[in-house]
């Protein structure tokens, strides 16, 4: 199955976003495609084989190089508590390394350009990612039944040392804290959409 990041809609109302906190607006705006994605990836499987699971990889890999360079702006830095710390690309590619995987190679398109210097923007594929890493307790114990661990072939899946939940609430409760202009917080969701979609269609690609 595949997702195309240009079909979504960049513009959303302001009056349609509920209040309250930004980090519980995201969630109910982008319910839908998350659980869209959450459904398609188990469906192919990805912890039944260590086949499956480097495709798996893959996907993340792909996804993380988009990131990499969003965990390392500047000026979100100034806003969001040890943002460079939570890169993940670095594991992902010691994941693949691993199992003797090579890296995949990563050839941009529009679609993956990311956010640029745009900081709403950025916040909305910050928000994906960040919230990928909150519910990866459960997909760790699913790789444990392939003999891999967080200091063997899913360090990427580990929780921070301060543990899963504290991590996650720490990073919203700086997301919600960032002051914008409604326009700003419809580009918020546009770009948390975009960055669902842009993870489905890397799983349509890997499993095809």
């Amino acid at each position: 199955m595949d997702a195309h990041t240009h079909d979504v809609p960049e513009n959303i109302e302001p009056a349609s976003i509920e209040p309250g906190s930004r980090a519980k607006m995201l969630k109910q705006a982008t319910h839908d495609i998350h659980d869209g994605l959450d459904k398609d990836i188990m469906s192919r499987d990805p912890f039944g084989s260590i086949g499956n699971y480097i495709r798996f990889l893959e996907v993340q890999y792909r996804f993380h190089s988009v990131m990499d360079g969003i965990y390392r702006m500047p000026a979100l830095a100034q806003l969001l508590p040890d943002l460079d710390g939570r890169r993940r690309l670095h594991l992902v590619a010691r994941d693949l390394a691993d199992l003797g995987a090579p890296l995949p190679q990563v050839k941009r398109d529009a679609d993956e350009a990311g956010p640029g210097d745009d900081i709403p923007a950025a916040m909305g594929w910050l928000y994906v990612a960040e919230g990928s890493n909150l519910g990866a307790a459960f997909l760790l114990k699913a790789a444990a039944k392939l003999g891999l661990s967080e200091s063997h072939g899913a360090r990427h899946l580990a929780g921070h040392p301060e543990g899963r939940g504290l991590h996650w609430r720490t990073f919203t409760a700086a997301l919600d804290a960032i002051a914008l202009p409604p326009e700003d917080e419809a580009r918020v969701i546009a770009h948390a959409k975009r960055a669902f979609a842009l993870v489905r269609r890397y799983v349509g690609n890997a499993y095809a």
